[in-house]
């Protein structure tokens, strides 16, 4: 599972469409303003936006927006552009992240009194709701008011009657409030999201209002939910910078059936790995850091569920170009981790057939990288992969250690960094 936040703009949108088709109201005004809105079509298209007052604020996922002065509200269109318009494209810096502002949310106003607060997280055990009938931005402060229920796994038949029991006794509009969690909570399931946060949230009429909203899909689920999703956009987290390779591999993940990730940590270190399974790839990850190298990891990330042989050539092809375009400053060598678990329905032959492809491709600059490979692999066809590159690799004169199941993936890790650090 891999999670990526959408833009609350997104959020609140597909909301809408799933409690419009539930036949259920929810009074959805919102536009998204970019460097590129024209804002007499946008007014045009929104007759609304003349017509009351409105909130305006950036929505480039991160939060404390109030707390940084970047909310307005209560303001008439003029001021909201003319706010925009002072900020767009300036650049601010949250914690120790900079980055410019780009996209706003515009919004009508809602004058409330009481607030609350609402969220809904994926867990090993099941699902978690948290509810509290104070909301807004000192919600961890007052933690301690917030109730918990935990809904197992195919266990939401109960789910009306296990948020009555739990309820926070300041919600005053109760029987709203326990429609609104039960339909939220079946909108989180139906459209695989791992995590939904509405902070504050208020009731006016019976009618409930997501004042903000905090929202990550599982973007493995988008061959099931396209559809439901449409045109969903995963923006850039605010500050960070994607490198062409990386957005390279986003585009073989979005195809794909398999996952592709892939970060960029150093393009100048000297560690690099190929890992395949997202859980081995934390393994490989902490041990690195575990035994004093992480300013040396280049790359984070993994190839996983069964990707094809020109997926993974791709995949590998990508790394090895990273990996081979400079040597080490000091003249030691590279060293080229191709790792993984034991997989339970992945093709280990048929990705090592791509791996071993990328390895003849890049051979040359492997050596001039002076590279040293270390494999380990378990799973269908384990030995024929494992057989097929070190006997690829004997032939390109590329030094290789090859490791079966039998050896341990931290082992593996200690193995090739030992010798680094000797050499």
């Amino acid at each position: 599972m891999a999670q990526k936040a959408i833009r609350e703009f997104h959020a609140k949108k597909l909301l809408a469409k799933y409690l419009l088709e539930k036949g259920l109201d929810y009074p959805f005004k919102a536009v998204l303003v970019t460097p590129d809105t024209n804002w007499k079509e946008l007014e045009e298209a929104n007759a609304w936006l003349k017509k009351e007052k409105l909130v305006a604020k950036p929505d480039q996922l991160f939060g404390k927006r109030g707390k940084h002065g970047l909310v307005l509200v209560n303001a008439s269109l003029k001021e909201v552009k003319d706010w925009i318009k002072e900020k767009m494209d300036k650049e601010i810096t949250i914690g120790k992240v900079s980055d410019k502002l780009t996209h706003f949310l515009v919004e009508p106003f809602i004058p409330h009194e009481g607030e609350y607060y609402l969220a809904i997280t994926m867990e090993r055990e099941g699902d978690m709701i948290y509810m509290s009938d104070e909301g807004g931005i000192e919600i961890e402060e007052m933690w301690d008011r917030v109730k918990q229920v935990c809904v197992p796994v195919l266990g939401d038949k109960k789910l009306k009657t296990l948020i009555e029991k739990n309820l926070p006794k300041g919600i005053l509009e109760k029987e709203a409030f326990v429609q609104f969690v039960v339909s939220i909570y079946q909108f989180f399931v139906d459209y695989h999201f791992t995590y939904l946060e509405f902070n504050p949230l208020t009731i006016k009429n019976n009618m409930l209002y997501p004042l903000d909203a905090v929202a990550r899909l599982d973007d493995t689920a988008h061959f099931e939910c396209a559809e439901k999703w449409g045109d969903i956009e995963f923006p850039t987290p605010f500050g960070r910078k994607y490198r062409p390779e990386e957005r390279y591999i986003q585009k073989l993940d979005a195809g794909s059936g398999s996952s592709l990730k892939l970060t960029v940590l150093n393009p100048h270190g000297r560690i690099w790995t190929m890992v395949a399974g997202g859980g081995a790839s934390v393994v490989y990850t902490d041990t690195v850091s575990d035994l004093g190298f992480a300013h040396e990891l280049a790359n984070y990330g993994e190839y996983s569920g069964n990707p094809t042989t020109d997926e993974t050539y791709e995949y590998a092809k990508t790394i090895l170009d990273l990996m081979t375009r400079e040597p080490d400053k000091e003249g030691r060598p590279k060293v080229l981790i191709i790792g993984g678990g034991i997989a339970n329905f992945t093709d280990v032959a048929k990705t090592f057939d791509g791996i071993i492809k990328a390895l003849e491709d890049y051979a040359d600059r492997l050596k001039a990288v002076n590279a040293k490979i270390y494999v380990r692999r378990g799973g269908p066809n384990y030995e024929k992969g494992l057989s097929r590159i070190r006997e690829a690799c004997e032939r390109l004169g590329l030094p290789i250690d090859v490791y079966g199941p039998e050896a341990h993936m931290t082992r593996v890790v200690k193995l090739a960094l030992e010798e680094k650090k000797a050499a």
